[in-house]
């Protein structure tokens, strides 16, 4: 369980243990007993296995971006309502995440309803080698999970028409500093983070590590879901 939170391991347990009064443990129990002695050599290996491994809880600092002006684009604005209440599976969000010096990054689509996530490397920032590695991915998957991406107004997808067209989806674009409007995206790149600090050089990783992270993150249990993992949501919602 090391990276999950006491939260999720609470919450974990009711699913694993659901009659057993004796494995139910509340997850500001495990906080505390975690931070009683932090000095302490044990409460210090604890700390360590904590997925953001501080001394206090800190709320995330939402980050602003800079938009860019693409050709075509589609707002989001006029994405249809009914996906805003991810009652449908299908729908995803997308990024980059950049690297050391900004030399380097990763691509993160993440879907709405299940949050499952894929990681995905990249050649480079171009238009060219994002979409096309986009379209690798998603493609992998049959047209019930391919309905829509929405996504930021990075440089990188100025040839959204040739991804749509290639993955039969529909894509809509954020307003530029309004990273709430893909906040599951946004939430991720965070949970990304815990693993590839910033200041960390994608240009020095594989596939293979990309995809132990996606797997790791794909794996957890999410308050969110009901302490379900992505994964579990996922399979439940295709058939």
């Amino acid at each position: 369980m090391k990276n999950w939170s006491p939260e999720q391991i609470s919450g974990r347990i009711k699913i694993d243990y659901p009659n057993d009064p004796v494995m139910t443990i509340s997850h500001e129990a495990i906080y505390s007993h975690i931070y009683s002695h932090p000095q302490a050599s044990l409460n210090k290996k604890l700390i360590k296995l904590l997925p953001y491994q501080k001394s206090r809880r800190r709320k995330p600092r939402p980050r602003r971006k800079k938009g860019s002006k693409i050709k075509d684009q589609i707002n989001i604005s006029q994405r249809p309502e009914h996906i805003e209440n991810r009652q449908e599976i299908g729908h995803w969000e997308g990024d980059l995440v950049i690297g050391k010096g900004q030399k380097s990054a990763i691509g993160t689509i993440v879907e709405r309803k299940s949050r499952y996530t894929l990681i995905i490397g990249l050649e480079n920032r171009k238009t060219k080698s994002v979409t096309r590695a986009f379209a690798k991915e998603l493609n992998r998957f049959d047209s019930q999970l391919k309905k829509t991406m929405t996504y930021d107004n990075g440089t990188e997808m100025a040839d959204h028409k040739w991804l749509s067209e290639s993955t039969k989806m529909d894509i809509y674009f954020a307003n530029p500093y309004a990273s709430w409007e893909r906040g599951t995206n946004e939430n991720t790149n965070g949970l990304i983070r815990r693993f590839l600090p910033k200041k960390t050089d994608f240009g020095n990783m594989n596939e293979k590590q990309l995809k132990t992270i996606e797997q790791k993150l794909n794996n957890r249990p999410r308050k969110v879901l009901g302490y379900r993992t992505p994964l579990e949501v996922i399979a439940q919602n295709t058939t």
